[in-house]
């Protein structure tokens, strides 16, 4: 499974960027202390070193699952010897189409957040393209080949700014994408029921809301508003969340688990949690790097430590784990299929399903590497012209050998609906799936401290650009002064213009709240009773 073009063992050899030049730069990754770490050298700036993962053993693990995708083969960057990461994108070396593509519809947000990508008031201009250029960029995305794009995260700043964001949801649909994520800090989600239900009925699938603990103190985001946020999702049709935590080190890794119970908690509404460690973005000196940064691992320990093993680091496994369930699908319909190629050190993830009050991770009860090494072997029979009858008649079968339906959650047949998903292409199964697990994810950004160009290959979280450009996520706001700001800037308008153009003022755009009164609610009582 293993691609030859991963390093086997540690120490290896990859590129990054100089923090202070962006000189692109010979790295190493090594193991010291039971941690994997990178080191860099620059001729003007000196030597560089940081954590890339808190423990060498579960990078270890995720490595075995490494492979490279099939990339896109008609490239937007036509230069036939580009230079990573300075030729985005995408260009001939990736190695992963999009699998999710971010759109930023606005830099404007209601909130002033200090860890921030980015926000107008910072950058002293307001970028907000025409929806004829958004649809420039989500043209480009379901024109990759030769795995047509098919998720767009909405994305900003805060994508509630906008009034016409309505119209953006229903023209993203209306180019042929089927799924539609909203990334939001809830505030307007918490405020407009109304609005609420027009984002459900446009077609946005899934709402990815900022959500960093379950105390003011952690979470001065949005605590106060969460509670209506979740109540107005359920009365717009259960729309789903996840809750998206920015963990840093020092400030919210305590409540790490506490996070989790309190999406558990909300299951209802809550399908995941994906944490996403902080990246460290700006120049930011060695001692500080310490105070603040987490890992993947150093966050899967902490849900282990403060679920008390309910959830263990052995039931998380990389993104790239998925291989199997792609390589049997395309060998069935004999064509390209999406494929989560993105380097084994981006994410890991695992679900839980509820028995009794308690978290119960779906390792428990199913045998994943057995399962994934039977599909493996399928694959290749069909690849080997076996009839797909043949094998399907033998994996109905199969399949629950790999279940242990002692420990599995009650009326739940998993075998039956892995089956129906991969045989029959019935989707509704999966439905179920979702509605009675909750995902946990963590995916890490990278920022110029850490930076490996062969994780910005392997990418899968791009960025559409209004230019005939998809820019890989860590690239993107990595490298600003490259792609993000300077794009972005020559698009957009100084703010003394948007304001004389819109009669508004950008510091009217912060959002001021009664905290008395949110908490003095019921429904915040509730939601909050045994955190707080």
């Amino acid at each position: 499974m293993t691609s030859p073009e991963y390093p086997k063992e540690l120490p290896s050899k990859t590129r990054s960027v100089c923090p202070e030049c962006l000189k692109i730069v010979e790295a190493r990754i090594f193991e010291k202390d039971g941690k994997v770490r990178i080191s860099k050298k620059c001729e003007k700036h000196g030597e560089f070193e940081d954590v890339y993962w808190g423990d060498s053993g579960m990078y270890k693990k995720a490595r075995k699952f490494a492979y490279d995708g099939i990339g896109v083969s008609n490239p937007n960057i036509p230069k036939k010897n580009p230079t990573c990461p300075k030729d985005c994108g995408l260009c001939s070396l990736h190695k992963s189409h999009t699998a999710l593509a971010n759109l930023v519809v606005t830099n404007r947000c209601d909130l002033s957040c200090w860890y921030c990508f980015f926000l107008a008031k910072k950058l002293g201009y307001v970028y907000e393209p025409s929806l004829e250029d958004l649809r420039k960029g989500v043209r480009l995305l379901v024109n990759e080949k030769p795995v047509p794009g098919n998720a767009v995260q909405i994305t900003g700043g805060e994508p509630s700014m906008r009034d016409d964001v309505i119209e953006i949801i229903k023209m993203i649909k209306e180019e042929g994408v089927d799924h539609v994520q909203y990334n939001t800090n809830g505030i307007r989600f918490a405020q407009e029921p109304e609005f609420v239900r027009k984002v459900r009925e446009a077609g946005v699938n899934t709402v990815y809301l900022t959500f960093d603990g379950v105390t003011p103190k952690t979470n001065p985001k949005n605590h106060w508003e969460i509670p209506y946020v979740l109540e107005n999702a359920r009365k717009a049709g259960h729309m789903g969340i996840v809750l998206v935590p920015t963990v840093i080190k020092s400030v919210n890794d305590h409540e790490i688990g506490e996070i989790l119970k309190f999406g558990f908690r909300n299951r209802d509404v809550v399908r995941g949690v994906n944490y996403q460690p902080v990246s460290l973005v700006g120049r930011m000196p060695r001692k500080e790097r310490e105070k603040f940064r987490i890992t993947i691992p150093d966050n899967i320990k902490k849900i282990e430590e403060q679920t008390n093993g309910e959830i263990s680091k052995e039931d998380f496994y990389p993104v790239p784990s998925m291989k199997a369930i792609t390589n049997f699908v395309e060998a069935l319909v004999k064509r390209p299929q999406y494929s989560l190629s993105t380097h084994f050190a981006c994410g890991m993830a695992t679900y839980v399903f509820e028995e009794e009050g308690k978290m119960v991770p779906i390792t428990r009860f199913v045998d994943i590497e057995g399962l994934f090494e039977y599909l493996e072997e399928k694959a290749k029979e069909l690849r080997e012209g076996k009839s797909k009858y043949v094998v399907g008649a033998k994996m109905l079968y199969k399949l629950n050998s790999f279940i242990d339906r002692k420990k599995s959650p009650k009326d739940f047949s998993l075998g039956k609906m892995i089956y129906n998903a991969l045989i029959k292409h019935d989707y509704t199964a999966l439905g179920v799936f979702h509605h009675r697990s909750m995902f946990i994810g963590m995916m890490h950004f990278m920022d110029k401290f850490n930076f490996d160009i062969e994780r910005v290959k392997r990418c899968c979280i791009h960025y559409l650009m209004t230019d005939g450009r998809i820019i890989p996520f860590c690239t993107f706001n990595v490298i600003p002064e490259w792609y993000r700001d300077v794009k972005q800037k020559s698009q957009g308008i100084s703010i003394k213009e948007w304001e004389q153009e819109t009669g508004k003022k950008i510091k009217n755009d912060l959002h001021r709240r009664n905290t008395k009164k949110l908490e003095s609610s019921e429904l915040y009582k509730k939601t909050y009773a045994g955190f707080l």
